[in-house]
């Protein structure tokens, strides 16, 4: 990610998003409000399969061996040694699947060498991925490739209609998209026609996976975007950059009017879900959320980079370390400068599953 210049261009257009998000209508902060009561399981649905599209908030593997979440530190925490997770340990794949009474479905560039794990889904996510492509995973499918591959799945008869009609897609979307526009020269101005077009994209897509046969379609909002600790590392991580949160808050606002609409047109009326990423990561970064307490700054994450151009998991050329870890990853939420560590995904995940079990479209 280009921090300097993301940072440099959010500040300057602050007063612009701003100004730009008071004018749409009905911004609450919160994303997944239109539920009635009903029972249990994911909107009173208990999915016997789980697809999943996205980036590295879902990726359980897909990505190279080269890739930095194959390397040490990944994995530290589970299991033991890195496993292609972006994260000490487990991610928002896991804790869904693991509540639904699934094992995590096999990675899609897995399936042959573990194709018993098939039969709980797949998961298509590639860490570093967007709606469109991307700087962060150059080569890697975007959702729309990786929506491809379900649908030549489907065309092998990997999946019969009578199982797609009890699965649920999970489809995370944390910002790659919007790193990509400004470290390719996009304009403050343009900036809000971009998030329009992004999030336009996900409304295609996730209408798309419905109508291959999958029952319910459930998206992630974007987390609090000016909380990760690549930004907050510029005020020694004790504040959020509320410009960058702006952003978050326009596409998520954007989102729940289209998702909105896609259940308005839909013959089931719950078929597409938000996971609200930005409640849960605000409710636990300001202390709402309190199954656990982190240590102090909660910004701070447990991996990171000693230098400027390095970052958890880094060596340099002499293959030395360049990066300190924390004591204790169960005690903080961030693993790295971007991704929760397992223990933080378990809190995320506590407060998204308490809303849906709640709640039901």
């Amino acid at each position: 990610m280009e921090k300097q210049n993301l940072l440099c261009f959010l500040l300057s257009g602050c007063f612009f998003l701003l100004s730009l998000l008071s004018d749409i209508q009905g911004v609450q902060g919160s994303y997944s409000r239109h539920h009635r009561h009903g029972g249990g399981g994911v909107y009173g649905f208990r999915p016997k399969k789980l697809f999943v599209f996205g980036d590295s908030y879902a990726d359980t593997g897909n990505l190279p061996k080269s890739a930095i979440d194959w390397q040490v530190p990944y994995g530290i925490t589970f299991p033991g040694k890195p496993y292609g997770h972006f994260s000490d340990g487990r991610v928002l794949t896991e804790f869904l699947a693991k509540y639904l009474g699934l094992k995590s479905p096999v990675p899609y560039e897995m399936r042959k060498n573990k194709a018993k794990l098939a039969r709980y889904g797949t998961n298509f996510a590639f860490g570093g991925t967007g709606v469109f492509n991307t700087t962060v995973a150059v080569g890697e499918p975007n959702m729309t490739a990786q929506i491809d591959f379900f649908q030549n799945l489907l065309k092998e008869s990997a999946y019969r209609k009578s199982e797609l009609e009890s699965s649920l897609s999970l489809v995370a979307v944390s910002g790659n998209d919007y790193t990509t526009y400004i470290a390719e020269g996009g304009s403050e101005l343009g900036f809000p026609s971009f998030i329009t077009c992004v999030v336009n994209q996900i409304a295609v897509n996730l209408k798309r996976i419905h109508d291959m046969g999958v029952r319910k379609v459930a998206v992630t909002a974007i987390e609090p975007f000016g909380c990760l600790p690549e930004f907050t590392v510029a005020n020694s991580f004790q504040q959020c950059n509320e410009t960058a949160n702006t952003l978050a808050t326009l596409h998520n606002t954007l989102l729940e009017q289209a998702v909105a609409k896609l259940n308005s047109e839909s013959k089931d009326p719950g078929a597409f879900i938000i996971l609200d990423l930005y409640d849960a990561f605000s409710s636990i970064l300001n202390h709402k959320e309190t199954t656990v307490k982190f240590e102090s700054p909660i910004l701070k994450p447990c991996c990171f980079g000693t230098a400027s151009g390095y970052s958890c998991g880094s060596l340099n050329a002499k293959g030395e370390k360049m990066y300190t870890l924390c004591n204790n990853p169960n005690a903080t939420f961030f693993w790295d400068n971007v991704h929760p560590t397992q223990a933080g995904w378990r809190v995320v995940f506590f407060y998204l599953k308490s809303k849906f079990e709640k709640s039901s479209y």
